[in-house]
């Protein structure tokens, strides 16, 4: 990168990695693994992993048969394999817009259309409306994909609002996608730990995607599941789990591990991300016209910027900018839309950096704001 040839220190405020250690269980786990051929594993995941997911989910509540986990190469392919499995050519799935923007290349494998949801910074980007979410539904609706709490926003969903959400997947008989690998952020201890798989009437309809690696700071770790009781969709799914032949053996085994951490160590983490939380709220609302929420849940947030264009604004930052040689990079907010034209000021925060860092970037961007509409803008608009 051009910035960092040129000297400058970059504060990453644009990659959701989490920066809390991993527990030592996953590595101790690998270190004791001395079998003495590495071979291919069950292809729906090792016994030991999945009895591990079955017990924590037991502690929210949820009992589950070995054959309603299906252990994935993360996260992302328990969501494409589930998108191939149920989305046929010019179907359409409702998506909360700003959302993950890799929900947008899942979909499209799949052949699939994104029905967009719309909101709005001025409204926190919360998106529980039956109205709002029925409007939407047309005969090609075949899914709703939600990501809760979440990913950019930090948007959690009260009992009632998926309970709605639940209900509305019930009358139209679609498959309700939940996207839950934030679960244990949450900031208001009103939520608990959130999971759509406790409505039991809704087995035919949901799908849950999960994964370690936000969980225990572990996204290397690649391991992530779906949770489904639809038996259909479970033959599916394993069809594409078996082609792929398995999961990575050593992951599987130090992922097992991770399932047994004591419960002080999700305590711990979202002790430490609610305060990185309140930094950067605190900081960004002393901005003049940035307009931003106080997100519940995650660890991201999405802000409206006094900027004519994000992406400008940070190549800018980058390019011509610095205070004591340091700048910030954040994530313009337009990819996380459908909708053309949407976004275009808009940004989310990853903050995954130590309190000191944070703090120093905010600075940072106060900063640059200030000075490029100064320098690029006239007035908070963008020069003729």
């Amino acid at each position: 990168m051009q910035a960092q040839k040129a000297g400058k220190r970059i504060f990453h405020l644009n990659i959701g990695q989490p920066d809390l250690p991993t527990p030592r269980a996953y590595y101790e786990a690998v270190r004791r693994f001395d079998a003495r051929t590495l071979e291919y594993e069950a292809s729906p995941g090792m016994p030991v992993l999945i009895d591990a997911i079955r017990d924590y989910y037991r502690q929210l509540g949820v009992a589950l048969d070995p054959d309603e986990i299906l252990i994935t190469t993360g996260g992302s392919e328990a969501l494409l394999l589930t998108c191939l499995s149920i989305l046929d050519p010019y179907t359409e799935v409702i998506i909360p817009e700003p959302y993950y923007p890799n929900y947008t290349t899942f979909v499209h494998a799949a052949g699939g259309v994104i029905r967009a949801l719309p909101t709005n910074p001025w409204e926190g980007y919360r998106y529980a409306q039956r109205e709002r979410i029925e409007s939407l539904i047309t005969k090609n609706t075949r899914a709703i994909l939600i990501t809760n709490p979440g990913n950019p926003t930090g948007v959690v969903l009260s009992e009632q609002e998926m309970r709605m959400i639940a209900d509305i997947a019930k009358k139209h008989d679609l498959f309700l996608i939940c996207d839950e690998v934030y679960r244990e952020f949450c900031y208001d201890d009103k939520f608990g730990v959130p999971t759509m798989a406790r409505f039991r009437d809704i087995d035919e309809n949901l799908v849950i995607i999960d994964s370690v690696s936000k969980r225990f700071s572990a996204c290397g770790a690649r391991v992530g599941c779906v949770v489904t009781r639809n038996k259909e969709l479970q033959a599916a799914l394993l069809k594409f789990c078996q082609s792929r032949l398995s999961v990575a053996t050593i992951d599987q085994v130090g992922a097992a591990a991770l399932y047994d951490v004591d419960h002080d160590f999700f305590r711990r983490s979202k002790e430490e991300y609610r305060r990185r939380r309140d930094t950067v709220v605190s900081r960004l609302r002393l901005i003049p016209g940035v307009v931003v929420e106080e997100p519940m849940g995650a660890f991201y947030l999405m802000a409206s910027l006094p900027v004519d264009d994000a992406d400008k604004f940070q190549q800018w930052l980058l390019e011509r900018f610095d205070d004591q040689g340091d700048t910030v990079m954040f994530a313009p907010g337009a990819p996380f839309y459908e909708t053309p034209g949407k976004g275009i000021n808009e940004v989310r925060i990853a903050y995954v950096l130590k309190q000191d860092d944070l703090e120093r970037a905010m600075d940072i961007l106060a900063k640059g704001i200030a000075q490029y509409q100064r320098e690029v803008m006239k007035h908070g608009q963008p020069r003729r």
